[in-house]
């Protein structure tokens, strides 16, 4: 356990297990450091895993102004992480908002990841919602603030893909819903207005998808509706990428279901680090259904 200082002189609080290759664990919103803590005993066994609290989640600093709060930010947090701890390069795993800082990183900082997991990656890129996600995410900030995360948490913690966890697991699901109600008001309410609200879409970033070589995996839960479509167009643009879909699950997966999220990520860093994870081959993207070429029908 230990804090860094970021480039800005915001102290993110940490902790780490094990010994080995460095994974480093980045939350969604939702969530805190502690939500990783069935991948840190999972892979704290061979690895050496890093968790953190992102910066306005206690007990990291909760700067007051949304302006020190952002999608530059949570990826150049991810770097501040390594650096603070005198990691040249790690597995990157990051869940929503986390996943999103995770592509980020891998767009602006590829030598430093050996890996990137882009997990339940989407919210609010469709173009035809876009103005629904960013009036739902000012409400929510709006009535963070007047109401307090103790009261919004309650109701967040059940949105429509998250009451599948609920019903697999309703004692994780309660632990989950507890420690969001812990979140800091202020802190929850500048990253909505900060990070979420004003995130690009993820289809503005074709080109940056186009250039990533980083061997990257996409998980989504099949009853993640928001993260489905994109998911799918991650994988079509980025040359390094695979898609993982987990069955019956909502977008919480990786405490919904840590056995099976835990083996689809470990084996992908298997496969990375014995050298086996290639680029597309570009055969696959001719266009054609069956063949290779034109059908010779003589």
């Amino acid at each position: 356990m230990g804090h860094v200082t970021t480039d800005d002189g915001v102290k993110l609080y940490f902790e780490e297990v094990g010994e080995g290759t460095p994974i480093v664990f980045v939350h969604e919103y939702a969530g805190d450091h502690r939500s990783w803590e069935p991948q840190m005993r999972h892979f704290g066994r061979r690895y050496r895993c890093i968790t953190y609290a992102a910066r306005g989640y206690a007990p990291s600093d909760i700067p007051e102004s949304p302006e020190a709060y952002g999608q530059d930010r949570a990826r150049e947090d991810i770097r501040s992480i390594l650096d603070g701890l005198g990691i040249d390069a790690a597995h990157i795993v990051g869940l929503s908002m986390g996943g999103f800082a995770t592509l980020h990183f891998g767009f602006h900082h590829p030598d430093r990841a050996l890996s990137l997991t882009v997990a339940g990656c989407g919210y609010g890129a469709d173009a035809d919602r876009r103005e629904q996600f960013r009036k739902e995410t000012e409400a929510t900030a709006d009535r963070i603030a007047a109401e307090g995360m103790d009261v919004v948490g309650k109701a967040y913690a059940i949105g429509p893909t998250r009451v599948q966890f609920e019903n697999k697991d309703p004692r994780g699901w309660k632990e989950f819903e507890t420690q969001l109600c812990e979140h800091s008001t202020l802190g929850s309410a500048n990253t909505m207005r900060g990070v979420q609200a004003r995130r690009p879409s993820l289809y503005d970033l074709v080109d940056q998808m186009n250039a990533l070589t980083v061997p990257t995996l996409i998980v989504n839960g099949d009853e993640d509706d928001p993260c489905l479509d994109v998911g799918n167009f991650m994988k079509r643009m980025i040359p390094s990428a695979a898609l993982s879909v987990l069955p019956k699950t909502g977008h919480t997966m990786n405490i919904e279901e840590p056995a099976l999220f835990n083996a689809v990520v470990e084996d992908f860093f298997h496969t990375v680090e014995c050298g086996r994870w290639g680029l597309r081959d570009p055969r696959s993207t001719t266009g054609a259904i069956i063949t290779a070429g034109p059908v010779n029908d003589k």
